[in-house]
């Protein structure tokens, strides 16, 4: 299994409640019962205000590295990302457990 996670950071200026902010994070709230290589899916906001902090996160996991690109590739995780890109920058890590 491969754990995929990433944590997004709001670009400076943008609320979590503005409508295109709302729309992304329903974007990938949904992936979790459109995308089948998923074998696991959350994502939620920080719930902390720490510094160094970053606001959203995914954690999810699929079957191997093919299973990982087939997610990636899917058309509904490239159209949230397309969302996210507009206001946010992200980190990700990908291991195998």
């Amino acid at each position: 299994m491969i754990r995929h996670l990433v944590l997004f950071k709001l670009n400076d200026g943008v609320a979590r409640d503005e409508p295109r902010v709302v729309a992304g994070v329903e974007a990938f709230r949904k992936l979790g019962g459109e995308i089948p290589e998923l074998r696991f899916w959350e994502c939620d906001w920080n719930i902390t205000d720490r510094p160094i902090a970053y606001d959203f996160a995914i954690n999810s996991a699929v079957e191997d590295t093919d299973a990982l690109q087939r997610y990636l590739d899917h058309p509904a995780h490239q159209a949230g990302v397309a969302q996210w890109r507009e206001f946010a920058t992200w980190v990700i890590a990908d291991y195998a457990f």
